[in-house]
């Protein structure tokens, strides 16, 4: 009789413990912000009707990579994944056999999240439905398909770090910051890279051109940077995807729509007191303006096909058709966004705070290269603008991509 109540005693017990280790519903729910603020649903999901489970190709300057199954599948997602395996792969790019992630899995960003985030993360993502989708081979050029060759990357570009507060900042700085240098990622698209991909530290924020996109600067510049919008600024544009200086488009769109519209005020207020509070880390590209005649030819595309939505000194509405007098990301160096917008058109984001829609149509097949690369050089060096020069060759050249 002993025997079976000390079994009964045992099992009960085990029954305890097994019930105190299920993560509690806010652990849940504070893991599912973390994702959305990690946009982690942008890269993993493929087919929106099996959210996380993987398979969605991601271009690189080296060839392609597909996001792995992040559902709780035991066989092709993390089912079987210990904590311990799951918190190496977030924060130091380890597979739980012991292989390297590319960087295109951001984990030099990760390393920053404390444990205890990560292991909330974790808890949400078991509460998927489990997919059973078996994760895609890389297709990246010799010889970069060899994933030993990431222990040199990483002794020479990773450094794995938890983001250190700043006791001199406020809360709110040091909250943002742990979210823009660490969960957020943003450098992942906004800093320029090395030959190896790795990040320009030292011109941290300062733009950079990904999927055919420029992904401006977030630095303080005067004229590319964002010296004039204020902190509200930059709190309406990542929960609305919109304010009075410019709209999101192209890659930057979906990163408003699957995260920062769905973020907390207090963590986005937190991110644009961080931003507001950057320096330039390099220094604006001195232009020459083009001459009579392109800026001719610009204006006269723009009178016939621009004028009705954005006036004819470029004020346009403010969060329906985007000004573009001082409009930064026009003025970037890198007009890949500019041309993208002109060939293929904008679709204005839509969210809960902003449901009304905006369209533009695309003139790839309107206008020729030349007509293109001569309204783009008008909009980006009138009204106070000033931005580089850009040739016909280059709009060829974004046609194809």
């Amino acid at each position: 009789m002993r025997m079976i109540l000390a079994v009964v005693a045992l099992c009960s017990a085990i029954a305890s413990a097994a019930r105190a280790a299920e993560p509690s519903p806010e652990l849940i729910a504070y893991g599912k912000a973390l994702v959305e603020a990690g946009d982690c649903a942008s890269c993993h999901t493929a087919d929106p009707a099996k959210p996380f489970a993987g398979g969605k190709r991601i271009d690189t300057p080296f060839g392609a990579i597909y996001a792995p199954n992040l559902t709780p599948d035991r066989d092709t997602g993390i089912g079987a994944w210990t904590e311990a395996d799951f918190t190496r792969a977030v924060r130091t790019g380890v597979a739980p056999n012991g292989s390297n992630y590319y960087p295109a899995f951001p984990y030099p960003y990760f390393t920053k999240v404390t444990k205890d985030d990560t292991l909330a993360i974790r808890a949400y993502l078991g509460t998927l439905a489990p997919v059973a989708s078996r994760n895609k081979p890389p297709e990246l050029r010799w010889p970069f398909g060899y994933r030993g060759l990431m222990r040199i990357w990483n002794a020479m570009y990773f450094k794995p770090a938890l983001f250190e507060p700043d006791q001199s900042q406020s809360a709110a700085w040091n909250r943002g910051g742990y979210l823009v240098t660490g969960l957020g990622h943003c450098g992942a698209c906004h800093t320029p890279k090395n030959y190896f991909g790795a990040d320009k530290t030292a011109q941290a924020l300062s733009g950079n051109e990904v999927g055919g996109w420029y992904a401006p600067r977030l630095d303080g510049a005067a004229r590319t940077g964002l010296k004039s919008w204020s902190a509200e600024d930059i709190t309406e544009y990542l929960q609305s995807g919109r304010n009075a200086k410019s709209h999101a488009g192209g890659l930057m769109a979906e990163v408003v729509v699957n995260s920062t519209a769905k973020m907390s005020d207090a963590d986005v207020r937190a991110i644009a007191v961080y931003l507001k509070s950057l320096p330039a880390s390099r220094r604006e590209t001195i232009v020459t303006p083009p001459d009579d005649a392109e800026m001719k030819a610009g204006q006269a595309v723009y009178a016939k096909l621009c004028i009705a939505c954005h006036e004819a000194d470029g004020s346009g509405a403010p969060r329906i058709y985007p000004p573009l007098p001082g409009n930064a990301l026009l003025q970037s160096v890198n007009p890949s966004s500019s041309l993208r917008i002109i060939l293929d058109g904008a679709h204005t984001v839509t969210t809960p705070r902003a449901p009304n829609t905006g369209e533009m149509p695309g003139y790839a097949k309107q206008l020729s290269d030349e007509e293109i690369a001569a309204v783009t050089n008008y909009i980006r060096n009138s009204w106070g603008n000033a931005a580089p020069l850009v040739t016909a060759a280059q709009v060829a050249k974004a046609r194809k991509e």
